[in-house]
């Protein structure tokens, strides 16, 4: 089993910075992939950010690309999501998920992640 736990959630103005973090525990060796998704009401889970553990490639979905970085630190296991110059549409909940055996051109559908965090909630007041 593998468990995944976010913080970082804040509320803060549009054009602020906030760093999320996405600890990971237990059975950490068979993850191929880390992603951050968020979650409007009322809306599905749509993807942000994906990061590959074998060549550390990142992904990033258009709206939040040259803004937000996805990063790992192996030792502190650890991922984390970099979010600059914030929009007001950038609030919502954040969630962290962890695969095995992941396909890069799937890295956006949440049915390719097999653990997922609770999430952590950014609110962005414009």
């Amino acid at each position: 089993q593998v468990q995944l736990v976010e913080s970082g959630g804040d509320s803060v103005q549009a054009g602020g910075s906030l760093t999320l973090s996405c600890g990971v525990s237990g059975y950490t060796s068979v993850i191929d992939c880390m992603g951050w998704f968020r979650q409007f009401p009322g809306k599905e889970r749509e993807a942000v950010a994906a990061i590959y553990t074998g060549d550390n490639t990142t992904y990033y979905t258009d709206p939040v690309k040259g803004r937000f970085a996805i990063s790992r630190d192996n030792v502190k296991n650890t991922v984390y999501l970099q979010m600059n110059s914030l929009k007001h549409s950038d609030g919502a909940m954040y969630f962290c998920a962890a695969g095995r055996g992941c396909y890069d051109t799937s890295w956006h559908r949440p049915t390719m992640y097999n653990y997922w965090g609770h999430g952590t909630q950014v609110t962005v007041s414009s």
